[in-house]
């Protein structure tokens, strides 16, 4: 029996959220907005949702074109209508 030729590698899947660099970036951007002590994960709770919906909706796009490859245009497509769906 031979062996396998592909490895399998485990990526290592941090199980907290970058509080530092949000903090950081929010400073930065915006030095005079006050967040409370839980505001960050709330923000990166939220970005976490938009690309999981936003990976969904690309994924059903690439289905209808019959294509098996998510592309570039399959995002563009998803964003607008995720887009359009949040502001009103």
């Amino acid at each position: 029996m031979a062996f396998s030729t592909t490895v399998s590698q485990r990526k290592h899947i941090k199980r907290k959220a970058p509080r530092g660099f949000l903090k950081r970036v929010f400073k930065r951007q915006k030095p005079h907005l006050r967040l409370e002590t839980s505001g960050d994960l709330l923000v990166h709770l939220n970005c976490l949702l938009f690309v999981h919906r936003l990976a969904e909706e690309s994924r059903m796009n690439a289905f209808e074109n019959k294509c098996g490859v998510i592309k570039k245009e399959h995002v563009q497509a998803a964003a607008k209508v995720i887009l359009k769906k949040s502001r009103g």
